[in-house]
């Protein structure tokens, strides 16, 4: 059997998009922006899915949604833009503040920054891996122009306070982002209900297509451009459009939001039903049990057998997991949650990632409880056997 259990990586693509997207491949391939007949024909259908956009995360009309190549563009456009647009005029006001469990996309534009005179605040998470709007809140000070944090966290599905802390931003005057990459299709996402200045996601997180995303933002906290060149997107991100992409995300988007409550009753059901069995293995940690979590997300720690080893016995029985994001993997570090959470060091390397889906079906779990349990009994074997831990082998 195979089972896709890393959804928090990609996903793979809702087969009503495919099908929606294929006419603008061959037949409706013009250019929108062009003035004849081929760019013409394409434009309701572009228009339809950009309203269903606004639609599925009620976005008020006045407010931009600009089409990205993905998450990290978007991160990038805010994070550099807010540097040009404010701080470089007003250094006075060059403090940003973020969590300690940020997306690389996030955490390493900041570094960038903070080499180019930004201070940046760090919040630490606690021993579930969740941020309080209170800690967030003790870490702005006047100085602060930005706070910018995850809706829900990529490696443990922990939910922050966005709400909370949007209102507190609002009350002080300063600029609120949120990535949002790994809560469309898992937490209601209302802009018109939460005031939040920029949000960002990609399709590939919500059965959408790979290499196409978005950037929302609030009418009056325009930023400079991040690519110049054409008029596409109103001036504010130039290239051409990639029509059957975004036709794509315009449909994931909608499909995902619609099945929110799949994800909330039967999701949830399936994955606490994999973290009941899995949790009954000895010396194993469930990392943000007790935390509001995404439906989807388990983060799970076996004392004394390597994250990667685990990840080889899996992937030899046709499982795919993770040992976090896939934006960092190939790296083979600790996993940064493990690390910011503060637990024991050796701990850092043994997380095991498992994130279903809408499509994750009860067999392939029961399948999963099985074959996983058999591999921590026989990499436990061998650390009692040869008295050293178990590594990939």
């Amino acid at each position: 059997m195979r089972v896709y259990l890393d959804n928090n990586a990609t996903t793979k693509i809702d087969p009503l998009a495919k099908v929606k997207m294929q006419p603008f491949f061959e037949e409706l391939y013009g250019n929108p922006n062009s003035l004849h007949k081929f760019g013409m024909e394409v434009r309701p259908y572009l228009n339809e899915a950009m309203g269903a956009m606004y639609d599925a995360l009620n976005i008020p009309d006045e407010d931009d949604l600009l089409i990205t190549s993905c998450a990290t563009e978007s991160n990038n456009a805010v994070l550099k833009g807010i540097f040009f647009k404010h701080i470089l005029p007003n250094p006075a006001k060059n403090h940003i503040v973020t969590t300690a469990v940020e997306h690389p996309s996030i955490g390493e534009t900041l570094h960038f920054l903070a080499e180019n005179g930004v201070e940046v605040s760090f919040v630490d998470v606690d021993e579930r891996g969740y941020v309080s709007a209170e800690a967030i809140q003790a870490a702005i000070t006047e100085r602060t122009v930005l706070v910018s944090m995850m809706w829900a966290n990529n490696e443990t599905g922990v939910i922050f306070p966005i709400e909370e802390v949007a209102l507190t931003c609002k009350e002080k005057g300063i600029l609120f982002h949120t990535d949002a990459v790994q809560a469309i299709g898992k937490v209601k996402v209302d802009l018109s209900a939460t005031p939040i200045d920029y949000l960002t996601f990609s399709a590939h997180k919500f059965h959408g297509p790979k290499g196409i995303g978005a950037l929302y933002v609030k009418k009056g906290r325009e930023l400079p451009n991040l690519l110049h060149g054409g008029e596409q997107m109103g001036g504010k991100r130039a290239g051409t459009l990639n029509v059957a992409y975004i036709i794509g995300m315009g449909l994931a988007l909608k499909q995902s939001v619609g099945h929110l409550e799949q994800m909330n009753a039967e999701v949830r059901r399936l994955r606490d039903k994999l973290e009941a069995a899995l949790a009954k293995i000895p010396d194993t940690i469930v990392v943000g049990r007790g935390a509001p979590r995404t439906p989807n997300t388990l983060l799970i720690s076996l004392r004394g057998i390597e994250g990667e080893a685990m990840l080889w016995d899996l992937n030899k029985a046709g499982i795919a997991a993770s040992t976090g994001s896939a934006c960092a993997s190939e790296s083979l570090e600790a996993n940064p949650i493990m690390s910011a959470i503060g637990e024991d060091p050796e701990l850092a390397h043994t997380a095991i990632r498992l994130s279903l889906s809408r499509f994750t079906t009860e067999a392939e779990i029961d399948y999963t409880i099985t074959a996983f349990t058999k591999a921590a009994e026989r990499l436990r074997s061998i650390s009692s056997t040869y008295g050293y831990k178990a590594e990939a082998l």
